[in-house]
């Protein structure tokens, strides 16, 4: 794929850059076999306009001058978004379910298996093509994953809207938005009701605000529900086939101030119930003396509530429950009496106490800090003190002794302590961008384990050392084991990945860095961009 054909409607126009350049020769047998190369070369050099030489001394332009710079600047910032939705749904193109086990396929047969990632009537995707096309770009499998769907649902099941996004008259960002709409729309909607959400949305979506064009596409979702309603059905069966209900907890996103947002549906009863009790808990606050706003009080008395437990003790009323998803692990003070239930700790802190020969204590202008795993948050000191001493509390004490140690195992399976190491070092999944906890990943032996060397006489190549483990959530080990990515380690805690069109990138605890940058283009000034004036 050399070249982008021309869109729909665009033949005989001329669209090419003034200044740019062919790709560079000096890694041209890679870009005449990656598919890649060219369009996401010419969306770099598009890009890249912005800092030719002159373009970013402004100091001397006019206010009017000033405008039409940003003008410019913007318009050809959503072109390149434009032409980015095009490379991906082409991606996409090259790689159907049949590539799965097409000859020429990367990938070994049955490691991978196709994916709607778009709505009904658009093509399936090889599962794997995502990873690639996310490090070329610098985001994660999971965002290249939406960006590719967003692409086949505009292209597939809203062609106006993808139309005005390409003929520039729709910024991408808008269209993206709306295709996030209708892909994860409940319950799912038919090629049908998306043409009449695209019909409906397409000629205002360059031309209203954010919030309104939300509440359009709501609304005319809910217009097709009414309009192909069966007037013979019970009303209530197209609203009871989902439970609503849920309690959500967004621990991805924590605030500086050391809060996480909590979203819930609940039961009218149990809603009604439990503000009555966060009202009454933070008025027995009140009058205990707090200080604090009544919204900072009602919140804490929703922590107290978690924490007591009371309702809870019914659990045990034939002294036969066990408690599912905690160890069984007693929380009693030694003046508790036997016969209370076994209830567990309300909360469960558990410190790393790091003896490695490298350590020295994280400082701000607060104070001593701790990393919090569960949410990947620096804390004060003070706070870690706070949670600590609740009686309430269970608190374990978990020594780690220097990270850089080296542990082995002899057989196959990673052992409790090494994959804490493992965990501790790593922090995360360790492929290039993502950004999964380490905790909820697999521990993978970077050189694979050799289940006949043993027998044959031959060294283990890949032992169970520390050496030879990382952390890879589950998604990215299936594709390191079953695809041509490779990686190796290259320091403790430091990775070099190979991508299959050999794209290379180091992943350390600083992030990813791409090590194959694009060369500089060589490139004129944008036309119509005004030069400063030198006085």
């Amino acid at each position: 794929m050399d070249r982008l054909p021309p869109r729909p409607g665009d033949e005989g126009k001329v669209r090419a850059q003034p200044g740019l350049r062919a790709p560079s020769t000096g890694r041209a047998s890679s870009a005449r076999c990656d598919p890649l190369s060219y369009p996401i070369s010419r969306i770099e050099r598009m890009s890249e306009e912005l800092l030719a030489p002159g373009a970013g001394e402004v100091e001397d332009l006019s206010a009017a001058e000033l405008l039409a710079l940003a003008r410019s600047r913007k318009s050809a910032e959503d072109r390149a978004a434009a032409d980015l939705l095009d490379v991906a749904a082409r991606w996409a193109d090259l790689h159907p379910p049949e590539s799965i086990h097409a000859a020429a396929s990367f990938t070994v047969p049955g490691s991978q298996h196709e994916e709607p990632i778009a709505g009904e009537g658009a093509p399936l995707v090889a599962e794997f093509c995502c990873a690639e096309l996310g490090t070329v770009l610098g985001i994660t499998s999971t965002a290249a994953k939406k960006l590719i769907g967003h692409a086949l649902e505009l292209r597939h099941r809203l062609t106006r809207l993808w139309a005005q996004v390409q003929a520039g008259q729709v910024p991408a960002w808008r269209a993206r938005a709306v295709a996030d709409t209708t892909i994860h729309s409940t319950p799912p909607l038919t090629p049908e009701a998306a043409g009449f959400v695209d019909a409906q949305v397409a000629a205002v979506a360059g031309r209203i605000g954010t919030a309104q064009l939300d509440r359009l596409v709501a609304e005319t979702i809910k217009r097709y529900d009414l309009a192909t309603t069966d007037p013979t059905q019970d009303p209530e069966d197209g609203y009871l086939h989902v439970d609503p209900r849920h309690v959500t907890v967004d621990t991805d996103d924590v605030h500086y101030a050391g809060t996480m947002r909590i979203e819930a549906e609940v039961d009218i009863a149990d809603a009604l119930d439990l503000d009555r009790a966060v009202t009454h808990h933070a008025a027995t606050q009140a009058a205990l003396g707090s200080l604090l706003p009544l919204d900072a009080r009602r919140a804490k008395a929703l922590g107290d509530l978690a924490r007591t437990q009371t309702a809870l003790e019914l659990a045990f009323a034939d002294g036969g429950v066990q408690w599912s998803g905690f160890e069984a692990r007693s929380a009693r003070t030694s003046t508790t009496d036997e016969s209370e239930p076994n209830l567990p700790a309300a909360r469960q802190v558990v410190i790393h106490a790091h003896l490695d020969a490298s350590f020295s204590g994280d400082t701000t202008v607060f104070g001593p800090t701790g990393r919090m795993e569960n949410g990947r948050r620096l804390v004060l000191l003070d706070q870690i003190r706070s949670w600590c001493a609740d009686s309430r509390t269970e608190v374990t004490i978990k020594p780690v002794i220097d990270l850089n140690s080296e542990l082995t195992a002899q057989g196959y399976k990673v052992p409790a302590d090494i994959r804490e190491q493992v965990q501790l070092r790593d922090r995360m999944c360790v492929f290039p961008f993502c950004s999964r906890p380490a905790r909820r990943c697999d521990v993978d032996h970077i050189i694979p384990w050799d289940d006949d060397a043993e027998a044959e006489g031959r060294p283990q190549p890949g032992p169970t050392t520390t050496s030879n483990l990382a952390c890879l959530c589950r998604f990215h080990h299936r594709l390191k084991t079953h695809s041509a990515w490779r990686y190796a380690m290259t320091a403790p805690g430091a990775y070099e990945w190979t991508s299959p069109h050999g794209h290379r990138y180091r992943r350390d605890h600083t992030g990813t860095t791409d090590l194959d940058p694009p060369e500089p283009p060589d490139v004129a000034a944008p036309p119509g961009v005004p030069r400063p004036r030198r006085r």
